[in-house]
């Protein structure tokens, strides 16, 4: 029976080995496919982001479209990696005050893909798990040798055994972080920006973490707050770019998605807390349209929003906002050109606009516009095919033509980018049916019959 008991603890105290363990990894893509994170999708955010990421990438050797970006509804100030994936929280657009916060982290968290740390990370998990199940064995083999004297030695053997594992693997990604931050400062050089804001957003998390003065440096994941701090201040100062300044058109842009952001979280108060130095300026006026907006007040968030566009006409994004506004109070027909100048003046071209015109014309109920809305639908989907309801709103189109099998094709492929692939087939199997065989619909169907649901794991 001791034996067992011993066998029982050990088995526990293994697997709380490995959840520490794991627990200082960035989340691995298997827990991520569990636990997907809140994206969201925003044509203003992602086309800032991609003008914050395209010059790190490029410097990185990255090709612009080799990596991308998702916005994460968090409040938290963090960005992640995973393969070639980069997340970014809401939370930490809205908190940095210049851009340079964001793209510091971002030059870091490059550092993490061009060193290819989560891979390597992986294995030496991968590699600690192995060792840790044969200082286990080792240690129950005393047990059974050596009675009470057994016991205690082998329990100071697989705690001794696991100890040393955690310690080396939070001693490598402690040297992982440190490369990251090298890399990051290489890259900020290279693209003559600024390393201030990643020193900013390290000295925000110090303050954070508040660890005390006899943490154990090698029982943590990253380096040590006063010593990360001390290095990237060397790092920092050491540039001939330390006091470059953001662009005024970037830090425009940059208010401007932090008062989205505001407004979308936490309603006009947040906005007012944000702004609270200058009420009138353009980002409080812009998160006050839309605080107002939100709140159901939509007549008078029209004229907030008109006044931003008489100062600044070419910004995309009020006209969006306006076009948005419009389609939510039910004047569809009036929200038409507010998201065609929306498109004009976005330098991205997002599909998300392309849907959102469609929208409007399909919402005004007038069947002279069904096929322009199919034409901006399938823009819209060509340029990015994840734009949330816009196979929804082609398979309506579709329908509305009474072209039920593209309807019907359509659908299916609304439920297989959400997940819903028991529907997407079924679709898809009636679709398939009354299209040409060896088009390319008819053989877009045959991916989604022909695909692998994976199995929930417990």
């Amino acid at each position: 029976m001791t034996y067992f008991r011993k066998l029982a603890k050990s088995g526990l105290i293994f697997l709380l080995f490995l959840s520490v363990l794991i627990g200082t990894i960035i989340q691995s893509e298997a827990q991520r496919k569990r636990q997907p994170p809140p994206l969201v999708r925003d044509a203003e955010i992602e086309g800032l982001m991609k003008d914050y990421t395209a010059p790190i990438f490029s410097a990185a050797g990255l090709g612009r479209k080799s990596i991308k970006i998702y916005l994460v509804n968090k409040p938290e100030f963090n960005a992640f990696v995973t393969g070639r994936l980069m997340f970014i929280n809401l939370g930490a657009i809205q908190t940095a005050l210049v851009p340079n916060e964001i793209i510091g982290v971002i030059a870091h968290e490059t550092g993490h893909i061009v060193g290819g740390h989560l891979h390597r990370l992986r294995a030496r998990v991968e590699n600690a798990r192995i060792l840790a199940t044969i200082g286990m064995l080792a240690g129950l083999g005393a047990a059974v040798a050596g009675g009470d004297a057994g016991d205690a030695a082998s329990g100071a053997l697989l705690y001794g055994s696991r100890d040393a594992l955690l310690r080396s693997v939070l001693s490598y990604q402690r040297e992982e972080e440190r490369a990251a931050d090298r890399t990051a400062f290489t890259l900020l050089q290279k693209t003559r920006q600024s390393s201030k804001g990643l020193l900013t957003t390290f000295k925000r998390f110090s303050r954070s973490l508040n660890l005390s003065s006899n943490t154990d440096p090698y029982k943590v994941s990253h380096p040590l707050p006063r010593e990360r701090i001390a290095f990237m201040t060397e790092m920092a100062q050491a540039s001939p770019y330390y006091s470059t300044l953001d662009s005024k058109k970037l830090q425009f842009r940059h208010e401007m998605a932090r008062a989205k952001i505001a407004a979308y979280s936490n309603g006009a108060g947040a906005v007012r807390r944000l702004f609270s130095k200058n009420l009138n300026s353009p980002a409080a006026r812009y998160g006050d349209a839309i605080a107002t907006f939100l709140a159901g007040s939509y007549q008078a968030a029209i004229p907030k929003i008109n006044r931003l566009i008489k100062q600044f006409p070419k910004f995309a994004f009020f006209h969006e906002m306006k076009g948005e506004i419009l389609l939510r109070s039910g004047r569809a027909k009036a929200a038409i050109k507010p998201f065609q100048l929306a498109y004009k003046y976005d330098r991205h071209k997002s599909g998300i606009i392309k849907v959102e015109l469609a929208h409007a014309m399909l919402e005004t109920g007038d069947r002279s516009y069904i096929n322009k809305a199919i034409k901006e639908l399938k823009a819209g989907i060509s340029r990015d095919p994840n734009t949330g309801n816009g196979y929804q709103l082609l398979a309506r189109a579709y329908g509305m033509k009474g072209q039920n099998n593209l309807a019907l094709a359509a659908a299916a492929e609304h439920d297989f980018n959400i997940g819903r692939y028991k529907q997407a087939k079924q679709y898809a199997r009636r679709a398939q049916k009354k299209l040409k065989r060896g088009s390319p619909q008819w053989l877009r169907l045959g991916d989604i019959l022909k695909y692998k649901v994976p199995k929930k794991k417990r």
